[in-house]
């Protein structure tokens, strides 16, 4: 009854444009989806993606069927990982007739910290996002984890008598690699490179050791980039990098930037 339905209304998605304009992506975006994410410590975690599903349109087409972009996410299940994110890009491909085909998806990603002293036990949430995307039987595959820090002014230490300004960074590492990267071992390079970790809960005895282990590890914003970039050319597994930090000043009324990027090799 429903595939004759189907059959006796118009497809209009399918009839001819004759304006002969190519769309290199079209689909759904803002698509709010529950997944499973690996944990390195965990097997796996709950959370709430945000889900971009595109594909290129021919230009002899004058639409793309939308709902099939649904029905290949609701049919690859919750469990997302680099292996078989691509399966829902090739079946993108395979639905919509498509050349290329793109999975974005950004979600947050919850880690327990423990405080330095007292050991107090608190959640910090980063945020994460996977981008596969498939080209004829080409794929490529990123993952960016934006990772918060603190960082502490080592001009400013340098010149004031009593203390020295710090301020919240946010450091963004995208990167390509061989063998899967976990996302707990991108953040704790990135921790390592600025003047302090970021934890949700800490007591009094915990403050007073980060603010002074901050004090003692002073990083502009281009010292936070070069640090993280030292420790992903340690790592032969990535192929390429990119490295975003943004400094939100707390003297200033604007933010420090800097970024490093690593070229692909061919």
């Amino acid at each position: 009854m429903k595939n004759s339905l189907s059959a006796s209304l118009a497809d209009c998605q399918s009839q001819q444009d004759h304006r002969k304009i190519k769309i290199h992506r079209v689909g759904v975006k803002g698509l709010r989806y529950p997944i499973e994410v690996r944990d390195k410590n965990f097997e796996s975690q709950h959370t709430v993606a945000t889900v971009s599903l595109l594909v290129d349109l021919p230009h002899h087409f004058k639409g793309t069927h939308m709902s099939r972009f649904v029905e290949v996410l609701n049919a690859h299940g919750r469990m997302v990982h680099v292996c078989n994110v691509f399966s829902i890009v090739h079946e993108l491909q395979k639905k919509l007739h498509a050349e290329t085909a793109h999975v974005i998806m950004e979600f947050p990603y919850f880690i327990e910290k423990i405080a330095p002293v007292t050991g107090s036990k608190g959640l910090v949430d980063y945020q994460v996002r996977f981008e596969a995307a498939a080209y004829l039987d080409e794929t490529d595959f990123v993952m960016w984890v934006t990772v918060p820090v603190t960082t502490l002014c080592p001009c400013s230490k340098a010149i004031s008598d009593r203390g020295a300004h710090n301020q919240r960074g946010y450091v963004s590492v995208a990167i390509r690699f061989v063998q899967t990267i976990w996302i707990e071992d991108v953040i704790e390079m990135v921790e390592a490179s600025a003047s302090s970790p970021i934890y949700s809960l800490l007591k009094r005895p915990d403050e007073k050791y980060v603010t002074e282990l901050a004090f003692d590890n002073p990083v502009f914003v281009e010292d936070l980039v070069r640090n993280v970039a030292l420790r992903l050319n340690a790592n032969q597994d990535i192929l390429w990098y990119r490295v975003e930090a943004e400094n939100m000043e707390s003297i200033h009324n604007h933010a420090a930037y800097a970024c490093v990027e690593k070229e692909l090799e061919t």
